[in-house]
């Protein structure tokens, strides 16, 4: 195996999945490991510091901060968590608020999950792998996957997000305990890492027509929809109107260059 960085083939080409599969599991896991602690487990970290504050505030023990990055694995779900147990919102609400606030993780589940399926892949697998399917991971996934064979798409993938969650958790506790000492800009600051990470790692993966239509459709439309969508729903009708956007217009782009050749 030649590992490459910043997501390349990680193998060699000549070698089938068949093989892959059986006789490098754990290197793709580890591989996977690697390329997290590069620096895409560390923005995700920094960014949810703030969390660990959140949670000192509302009155709970650090080891909550820690679960509440392993089991809910969403910066702004967290704040509304943390945030309504603090203003002591009614239980069932607060599980409600949760819930809608992670709908806008249902596109990008939905368009990881298929790159991770094989034939012999089970459902509750898959159903595992969508619970670590966050902004970055999402992201990530989308640049490194195609170059990993599918044989072991898997363990690179379970490997690298794992690492992600294990490393903001441990940040997410740190936040706890610096919540005393960090000042406000700072605080401020490092929660805005993971929006200027996500649309960098956008920028740079781009390739094609529909990729660069997506990214304007979507910074254009993203003010509109949290105004007058919200819910936790702005980011499902985002998808869904900006992505058909984006589709229609590069097929009118496309097809109107093939013309001027």
């Amino acid at each position: 195996m030649s590992p490459a960085n910043g997501g390349g083939r990680l193998t060699n080409p000549e070698t089938s999945d068949v093989e892959t599969a059986h006789g490098a599991p754990w290197r793709f896991a580890l591989e996977g490991v690697r390329q997290a602690l590069t620096g895409p487990a560390y923005f995700v970290a920094v960014a949810l510091v703030g969390v660990g504050g959140l949670a000192k505030a509302a009155g709970f023990p650090p080891g909550v901060a820690f679960l509440s990055t392993l089991l809910i694995w969403a910066g702004p779900a967290q704040v509304l968590f943390f945030g309504a147990i603090a203003a002591k919102t009614a239980l069932p609400a607060v599980a409600l608020s949760v819930s809608l606030s992670s709908i806008r993780f249902v596109p990008m589940v939905l368009s990881v999950l298929p790159m991770l399926k094989r034939r012999d892949t089970r459902l509750s697998t898959l159903m595992i792998a969508s619970h670590f399917i966050a902004v970055t991971v999402w992201a990530e996934s989308l640049r490194r996957l195609p170059d990993i064979p599918r044989a072991v798409r898997l363990p690179f993938f379970f490997g690298f997000s794992i690492t992600c969650v294990l490393v903001t958790g441990f940040f997410t506790l740190a936040g706890y305990y610096l919540a005393a000492v960090l000042p406000k800009p700072l605080a401020v600051g490092v929660l805005f890492l993971t929006p200027v990470y996500f649309l960098s790692t956008l920028v740079r993966g781009a390739r094609s027509s529909i990729d660069w239509f997506a990214l304007v459709f979507g910074l254009a439309l993203a003010p509109l929809t949290q105004k007058f969508v919200g819910g936790g729903f702005d980011l499902l009708a985002l998808g869904v109107v900006g992505g058909a956007g984006a589709y229609f217009a590069a097929r009118a782009w496309d097809r109107r260059r093939d013309r001027a050749r």
